[in-house]
């Protein structure tokens, strides 16, 4: 081996080391993809893979596919799956296939698509039949803590009892540690902590909240960080993004949105956004101003037609003096 070359391979040794590792490691190829093109492709590099076409990938595939954005989230969803079916493969060849911890932090601002993740996540691991039930329990703080010694404990116990089978999820679990020592909050926590011992394999355990706030979080307890081996960074739609969310809203309700209609709702969000740059509520307020907008639609209508019905195109369009800010 010349010099050169093990130059290059000391650098990218380095380069290596200084990369989080991942247990298994995927690119994500269109659904879309054609057997024409396979057929041209060569062996994939670095562990590429192409997306199932049949088999139980399908129908959470179609869900996934459905939500904008979020590909690092796709992506690490489809890494799941995929080690779900490997250590499958495994056992049927009576090779050692040792469970994994599967108890995950969500990090993200609110409508970025966390708890409809969790769902899914919840189906995929009853479908492959890591969760007997594979249904989803939502909980806050004032669901897990208590008012008296003894209470909380005893509250957060009964919601892991609910979740068995399937998937816990706390949202703002941050706020669990906000009122210091003495507060009921640090028992939710400890209590969550045994029952991932107690009840290993038997439910997972998600924590979601802002990114800075569950960071900080995951600090007050050394012990916390370790236990979920896997982390989902939810990042904010872009203005593109919100616009097709808008859209796809607009269609389900049987509305549409005209063209100078989608022109203010764009200014809309790009001006939201920007003054809202740590607490911007993405799809939740996109769903909020629509909401509203076919309120304003209907007193607007109603209005214009006091004594008959308008008509079908009428009722579907929203215009942009229906759209206003919040």
């Amino acid at each position: 081996m010349n010099a050169k070359a093990s130059t290059s391979d000391v650098r990218e040794a380095s380069a290596a080391q200084k990369r989080p590792s991942r247990q298994i490691n995927v690119v994500l190829r269109n659904a879309d993809y054609s057997a024409a093109g396979a057929a041209n492709t060569t062996e994939p590099v670095g562990g590429a893979r192409v997306l199932p076409q049949s088999g139980p990938w399908i129908e959470w595939q179609k869900e996934l596919d459905r939500m904008v954005g979020l590909d690092n989230v796709k992506e690490l969803v489809y890494e799941i799956y995929a080690l779900l079916q490997i250590m499958q493969y495994r056992s049927e060849a009576s090779l050692q296939a040792q469970a994994h911890v599967y108890h995950m932090i969500f990090k993200g601002n609110p409508g970025t698509g966390k708890t409809t993740v969790a769902r899914l996540l919840a189906k995929l691991f009853q479908g492959m039949g890591l969760l007997a039930k594979g249904h989803l329990v939502e909980v806050e703080r004032a669901d897990l803590v208590g008012e008296y010694i003894g209470h909380t404990a005893q509250k957060t116990r009964e919601l892991v009892k609910k979740s068995l089978g399937g998937v816990l999820f706390v949202d703002e679990a941050y706020s669990l540690a906000r009122g210091g020592e003495k507060d009921f909050g640090k028992e939710a926590i400890d209590t969550l902590v045994k029952a991932m011992e107690d009840y290993k394999n038997q439910f997972v355990l998600i924590l979601a909240g802002y990114t800075l706030e569950i960071e900080t979080f995951l600090l007050t307890n050394p012990g916390l960080p370790s236990r979920f081996p896997i982390q989902m960074e939810f990042p904010d739609y872009t203005v593109d993004q919100l616009v097709q969310i808008a859209e796809g809203m607009t269609k389900e309700r049987d509305y549409t949105l005209l063209p100078q209609t989608l022109f203010k709702l764009r200014q809309l969000l790009a001006q939201e956004k920007a003054e809202s740059i740590y607490d911007f509520s993405n799809a939740r307020y996109v769903r909020n101003v629509l909401e509203r907008a076919i309120r304003y639609q209907a007193v607007r209508l109603l209005s214009q037609h006091p004594t008959s019905s308008p008509g079908r195109q009428e009722l579907m369009a929203l215009r942009p003096e229906d759209i206003r800010s919040l």
